[in-house]
């Protein structure tokens, strides 16, 4: 899991992505020589800050947001959220602007009305702008992995790790997902117009829930605030019933993903999102069953595959 470690330490706020692309390139060509097939990296200009990895014919995309939520500071030591963090006083924060490197924390402020002032404790002014994310504290045992930024660094672990083995597939490395959303639509319609790419599977996290515990196996969702095609979802499900892997259906009523960039899209391509559940989402804290995991690492496995 140093890999995974790594990743949770590197800073990438929506927005800065920067950073996680020129490691996750730096990955693959460091690494890429030992797998079953070499992709193709495409990345650079007209992609901005995200890297799509093309395995011999693809058929299918994986999609995988590389960004993270986190706080950009405002005016007068206040701080704005990006995208939806969990509001907990105390939470360590990092950072860096012009007079070099922060280390802070987040003070939640109750007002009467019931709404909530979000301010940083620094013993100087910080540059205005600067974005701040979760400190790293990765924490390791033979069940789980704890950790800030799980979602979605493992996430990107998963299609690192799948692309090991990957014969024919591509994968999307996207941004700006925890605050908006903003390049799957022209990822996808590149795959589409150069390989004919119409499926798509959405590496993400998602929620540990009364009906998707730990423990139990990755979670193939049937829905959440958005529905992928019911055929395609068949097709899905039917497939990992005949692998052997454990997996769980889920069925939520909130929450969106890179999926959800898609359907929205004009592009006629299938998605499904799979994942991991976890616990304690959007904060330091977040924990998944290490079982959980490598049931998600073959089940990608075995979809690319045979999708």
């Amino acid at each position: 899991m140093e890999l995974l470690k790594k990743l949770t330490e590197i800073r990438g706020a929506a927005s800065d992505e920067g950073a996680i692309a020129a490691f996750i390139i730096d990955y693959v060509k460091s690494n890429s020589g030992s797998w079953k097939t070499q992709p193709q990296i495409i990345s650079g200009p007209g992609f901005q800050d995200c890297v799509i990895l093309v395995f011999g014919t693809p058929r299918t995309a994986v999609y995988a947001h590389i960004d993270t939520i986190g706080f950009s500071v405002g005016y007068d030591k206040e701080l704005i959220k990006v995208g939806g963090p969990r509001l907990i006083d105390g939470i360590q924060l990092v950072g860096s602007d012009s007079q070099g490197e922060i280390e802070t924390e987040l003070m939640v402020i109750e007002n009467e009305d019931g709404s909530k002032d979000l301010q940083y404790v620094f013993d100087r002014e910080i540059d205005r702008g600067t974005l701040l994310t979760f400190k790293p504290d990765f924490r390791e045992t033979d069940t789980y992995i704890q950790s800030p930024y799980m979602d979605n660094r493992l996430g990107v672990w998963n299609a690192l790790k799948v692309a090991e083995t990957l014969e024919a597939g591509a994968i999307v490395f996207s941004t700006y997902e925890e605050h908006g959303g903003n390049s799957v639509g022209f990822c996808a319609k590149y795959l589409l117009d150069h390989y004919q790419v119409r499926q798509a599977l959405i590496s993400d996290i998602t929620w540990v829930t009364p009906g998707v515990p730990h423990g139990k196996g990755v979670a193939i969702s049937m829905r959440d605030s958005l529905l992928p095609r019911r055929s395609y979802l068949n097709r899905i499900i039917d497939l990992a019933t005949s692998s052997g892997i454990a997996f769980q259906l889920e069925v939520e009523s909130a929450g969106g993903s890179d999926g959800g960039v898609l359907q929205k899209s004009d592009l006629p391509i299938d998605w499904c999102f799979i994942g991991a559940p976890e616990d304690h989402v959007h904060t330091p804290d977040e924990l998944v069953y290490k079982y959980d995991i490598m049931c998600m690492v073959e089940l990608y496995r075995f979809l690319l595959k045979n999708l």
